[in-house]
């Protein structure tokens, strides 16, 4: 909400000759939150997504693990926590280690270091989840795919209560020289704080960026026998495939327009009752702009009812952890009723013909209102979440 970016220069031997030296680091190192045991266990990825789901449960108002509160039982209770990459510096560091002093150096928590559902796994733990734990994986629309699917799983009946949401930590020298050789990332070293710039016509890239963003989702009558505070009700979501590139986004936002028309035609939700969105805008020329032709197509070509923020210009790209924390940012606002800004816009694209929050946060309307938080991946998968305002 204050504008502020987190991108830094990535310091160090190991950094020194990457072509992108520039990241989004977590403001706090998770090392320095987890008793040093527990976090010896845990990839990078897995101690963000303890440590959110940590705050997320207290902040719900459960003071124990389920079964020992007795406000839920643990096989009503679910843990669906994604991420896109898994542990993969666990794996490259453990790899080094094997190489430079021998088998017998390898961590034996190597295997559950790195599996990708390590955090899913671990959070379950964590609060006792039996319902069952999950761990999709869908590149960058994983966080918001998981808390798609914890939505499903206590529509289903599945579940009363599931804590959801997305991690990553990939700040490491290997899958920085392969995004920036696929000529995917801002090489804006000098400016690191600037080089996050959806929308502007400057943009060149996304930044990496890492931690988590998790929620605890909870059916409305299991909210209400506890007496449980509610930010917001979830209205669904829309899913769909672009079926066109590994890697490129479909130039005209035909994907991203059919997943937004499918949370349409799943939900009561009606365009004109949307005025926020929080946009996937990873500030790269084309993704940017297939975003906003969709966005026109559904919403409608006159977008001036929809405020539009792009928080990737401060916390980097999360990657599988995009959709958790910015589900977070988005409920937060509908909460609030206060739109972040978007920073780093000097010169707007002209084909962004669209109402950017810029600069400065924004009030929204009073009464119900209605926001949606977009997520795209590698591989064409597109997740649209609605949220309305209590």
């Amino acid at each position: 909400m204050a504008g502020r970016s987190g991108v830094k220069p990535l310091e160090g031997e190991r950094f020194a000759e990457l072509p992108v030296r520039i990241a989004a680091l977590a403001a706090v190192d998770p090392g320095e939150v987890l008793p040093r045991p527990l976090a010896r266990k845990l990839d990078r990825s897995a101690q963000f997504a303890l440590i959110a789901a940590r705050e997320a449960w207290a902040d719900a108002g459960f003071t124990a693990k389920a079964g020992e509160d007795e406000s839920i039982a643990p096989e009503r209770l679910g843990s669906v926590i994604a991420s896109g990459i898994g542990g993969v510096i666990t794996l490259l560091d453990q790899y080094d280690v094997l190489k430079e002093k021998g088998v017998r150096r390898v961590s034996p928590h190597t295997v559950p270091m790195l599996m990708p559902n390590g955090p899913a796994a671990n959070v379950g733990l964590e609060v006792n989840a039996q319902a069952g734990v999950h761990t999709p994986v869908s590149a960058c629309a994983s966080g918001a795919e998981a808390i798609g699917y914890a939505v499903e799983m206590i529509r289903t009946g599945r579940a009363d209560v599931v804590v959801a949401g997305g991690t990553e930590a990939a700040i490491h020298p290997l899958p920085i020289a392969a995004f920036a050789n696929m000529m995917a990332m801002s090489k804006s070293n000098d400016e690191p704080e600037k080089a996050s710039r959806p929308y502007d016509t400057g943009r060149d890239g996304f930044v990496l960026g890492e931690g988590a963003g998790v929620v605890v989702l909870e059916s409305a009558e299991h909210a209400a026998k506890r007496g449980a505070k509610v930010y917001c009700e979830v209205l669904g979501q829309g899913l769909s495939a672009d079926a066109h590139h590994i890697a490129q986004p479909e130039p005209t936002g035909r994907g991203i327009a059919a997943a937004m028309q499918n949370l349409l035609d799943s939900s009561d939700l009606k365009p004109s009752e949307v005025v926020h969105l929080n946009a996937h805008a990873t500030s790269t020329p084309q993704g940017d702009l297939a975003e906003i032709k969709a966005l026109r197509k559904v919403l409608g070509e006159d977008l001036d009812h929809v405020a539009i923020s792009a928080t990737k210009s401060m916390t980097g790209h999360l990657l599988g952890g995009a959709g958790g924390i910015e589900t977070v940012a988005t409920v937060l606002a509908l909460h609030h009723r206060t739109a972040p800004p978007t920073i780093n816009i000097d010169d707007l694209d002209g084909e962004i013909d669209a109402d950017i929050v810029r600069g400065e946060p924004r009030a929204l309307p009073e009464g119900p209102i209605a926001a949606i938080n977009n997520s795209f991946g590698f591989g064409g998968h597109n997740v649209v979440l609605a949220f309305r305002s209590v």
